[in-house]
């Protein structure tokens, strides 16, 4: 008997920091519909890309021991912030108990196969400060030339709801966009996943002509990989039962819940500054 059997019925946890994140879970629902997800949205400290390094390090040690204690079998970073500056600490935090997945390395390798010159990367601050695509691209991809925008508002504005009007993004993204920095792209990396939720009016300001990264199917497809690989796929089909937890209960992310995985769902509010680390199984 394999010893890892009895993990194969365990969830798989996601966190971001507010409803970007989602955009990551309902690409892995998708892949593995057989899957459970424990999503954890951090919104009482969104947005992340606005945070020191050591505040989204905290943040994400505590939200990890959170999903460990929901006996989740794989962990995923679903914001590229968080992936930029805490994957290493998370990995060392798990000590191998769990693979933790990122969503910056899939699309790295992404770009390695498109074979793509000339790519702009549209991102937070931090991510963009931390410099973490360019650095990755460059060893995977040296001769492709990285251009990095820093979009400060960007998350906030898709986390307040306003991609839902046509009229206002349109200025925004000729607001962020027309950048000289990206002119000549021949594809764009969208790295925060907040911004896959406004990917059609990305698409529409480019006219279809610029590829458009994002980490939505790309990081579905790495965890199915990394299950396969530990043997802890779900053994057999199932109506899945998805639960979500936030950190500070904002009526946005329970629309965009519902919006994105096409039910009504109880958001479940567990403030990450009380939990309690004793409890964690580690």
């Amino acid at each position: 008997m394999h010893t890892s059997a009895p993990q194969n019925i365990h969830p798989i946890g996601v966190f971001d920091s507010g409803i970007g994140g989602l955009t990551v879970a309902q690409g892995i629902a998708r892949a593995l519909p057989n899957e459970q997800i424990i999503y954890f949205g951090d919104t009482a400290h969104m947005p992340y890309g606005e945070k020191s390094a050591e505040a989204i390090q905290g943040y994400s040690v505590k939200i990890c021991q959170f999903l460990l204690q929901q006996q989740c079998k794989i962990i995923v970073i679903a914001c590229n912030t968080a992936s930029s500056v805490a994957v290493e600490l998370l990995q060392e935090h798990v000590a191998g108990k769990v693979a933790v997945i990122n969503v910056i390395d899939p699309v790295v390798e992404a770009v390695k196969q498109s074979g793509i010159g000339r790519v702009g990367v549209l991102a937070t601050q931090r991510t963009t400060k931390s410099g973490v695509y360019p650095h990755k691209i460059a060893l995977t991809s040296p001769g492709v030339q990285v251009m990095a925008k820093a979009a400060a508002s960007l998350a906030s504005i898709i986390e307040e709801g306003m991609f839902n009007s046509a009229h206002t993004m349109k200025a925004i993204m000729d607001y962020y966009l027309s950048d000289p920095c990206l002119e000549k792209i021949e594809g764009l990396i969208l790295g925060c996943t907040h911004y896959p939720i406004i990917k059609d009016h990305i698409n529409n300001y480019y006219n279809g002509k610029v590829h458009i990264f994002d980490a939505t199917e790309t990081v579905a497809q790495t965890v199915k990989k990394q299950l396969q690989n530990r043997q802890l796929l779900y053994p057999g089909e199932r109506a899945a039962h998805h639960h979500f937890y936030v950190s500070d209960y904002t009526r946005s992310f329970e629309q965009a819940t519902q919006i994105f995985f096409g039910t009504r769902v109880h958001l479940n509010h567990y403030p990450i500054w009380e939990m309690i680390e004793q409890n964690t199984p580690l």
